[in-house]
């Protein structure tokens, strides 16, 4: 099979996570490779501490079958060293750095891969990848994830081959550029022996468009409560799933969501694919709530429903989550805070820089390629154009306000160009 050599890109928790899945579940060898930095020098030497051992607890008792521990058969300390024949890439970076990582492997590496998995890739990815490889003769299967399986989290805070598993997804989308794949097959396989359901999607850009965070992060994140949180006022907190002024749910935000989700629709359905429901997709795949606070009727007609009264239903899903419904109430009949997560500000990080988190400025880079795909295709997409604007004027604010300061590259307005190019050049001889 393909996934006998595996090569997992980037130290992240999650690399651990796949790392053990693929060597106890599959028998794969493994290889661990990363970036050449502080917190990757942090990772190997942890790495090494523990004689190449990388273990996964779980936060929850009913998710054991992720549990376990292995030893990685090699690592590589930069992308560059990374030698040997490897059937199999596993991207766990960031989507904004797939070029980069395949930049830095040798082109031998690359022309001997069979496949090449993207764990989180964002609105396009598959083409991106797709059309580096053809430029440097090398055609594997690329095979998209809708999203990681859960959420996996260093086990003591710091980078370490040692982490915690704290939650694990029910559904997760796949597609492949070859269609159904023995492949997809194993994958599936191995997510449903632990209790996740895969669908397989007749095109990656399905799979990639069934990420939730790209329907409700850009108005979460890219409104002048957030901003201002995340660049100017970090306090007092303020929390991302909170109604104002707690956090910055607003109907005016719930507008600007169901808008969002329109436009995106229009975009994925030019590319010959099929939309969501963005409520049953945010009930089903996301949290749901009692169908006292949604009833199963209104998520069956959402779509069909005139614009206000689905703006009605969005909010009343919001509502309906400021604690978590499922939870048992304590003897004061508090039920748990489930919106409770703070909204982060800029910091500072380990090479000395300011830099800005990973929500908005992840977000930043998928909605980008999101609207340069629509610029391409002539497709109309007035709320993200306003979100990404809104967005680029608070940051321009900050490094002003910085000036003199040392900062990442996150606090410089980019358009992803050369990303989105190759996105739209692979749409354009993709059948």
């Amino acid at each position: 099979m393909d996934f006998d050599r595996v090569l997992i890109a980037g130290t992240g928790p999650t690399s651990a996570q796949l790392a053990v899945l693929l060597r106890n579940r599959l028998h794969s060898v493994v290889g661990i490779a990363g970036r050449t930095s502080l917190r990757s020098d942090a990772y190997f030497s942890a790495l090494i501490r523990s004689g190449n051992t990388l273990r996964v607890d779980v936060q929850n008792e009913k998710h054991r079958k992720l549990a376990g521990e292995c030893v990685a058969d090699q690592y590589f300390r930069g992308y560059e060293t990374v030698a040997g024949e490897w059937q199999v890439l596993v991207l766990t970076v960031t989507a904004d750095a797939y070029v980069a990582v395949l930049e830095q492997l040798n082109r031998r590496v690359l022309q001997q891969l069979k496949c090449i998995v993207l764990i989180s890739p964002t609105f396009g990815s598959n083409s991106l990848v797709r059309n580096y490889l053809r430029q440097h003769d090398a055609s594997p299967e690329v095979i998209s994830f809708s999203s990681y399986l859960g959420d996996t989290r260093w086990r003591h805070g710091v980078p370490s081959p040692h982490v915690l598993t704290a939650g694990v997804k029910k559904r997760l989308y796949m597609g492949s550029n070859l269609g159904r794949s023995d492949n997809t097959d194993l994958l599936c396989g191995l997510h449903e022996s632990l209790g996740i359901t895969v669908n397989v999607m007749d095109r990656p850009i399905e799979a990639e468009s069934r990420n939730i965070s790209l329907y409700v992060h850009p108005p979460l994140f890219m409104n002048d409560i957030t901003l201002d949180a995340v660049f100017v006022e970090p306090e007092p907190t303020r929390y991302v799933y909170k109604l104002y002024p707690e956090g910055p749910i607003t109907p005016v935000l719930i507008r600007t969501t169901v808008a969002q989700w329109k436009e995106l629709t229009v975009l994925v359905e030019k590319l010959g694919a099929t939309g969501v429901n963005l409520l049953r997709f945010m009930l089903e795949d996301s949290y749901p709530v009692r169908p006292e606070s949604i009833s199963a009727e209104d998520v069956e007609r959402f779509e069909r429903l005139p614009p206000l009264h689905q703006e009605y239903l969005v909010y009343v899903r919001y509502a309906s989550l400021l604690v978590d419904p499922f939870s048992e109430p304590d003897c004061n009949g508090r039920y748990f805070d489930f919106s409770a997560i703070p909204i982060q500000p800029i910091f500072i990080d380990s090479a000395g820089k300011w830099d800005v988190p990973r929500m908005p400025k992840e977000d930043y880079y998928r909605t980008k390629i999101i609207q340069g795909v629509a610029r391409h295709l002539e497709s109309a997409c007035p709320t993200i154009d306003a979100l990404l604007e809104n967005y680029e004027q608070k940051l321009l604010g900050a490094a002003r306000a910085l000036n003199g300061e040392r900062m990442s590259d996150a606090f410089v307005v980019q358009d992803f160009h050369e990303d989105v190019h190759m996105i739209c050049a692979e749409l354009a001889v993709t059948p």
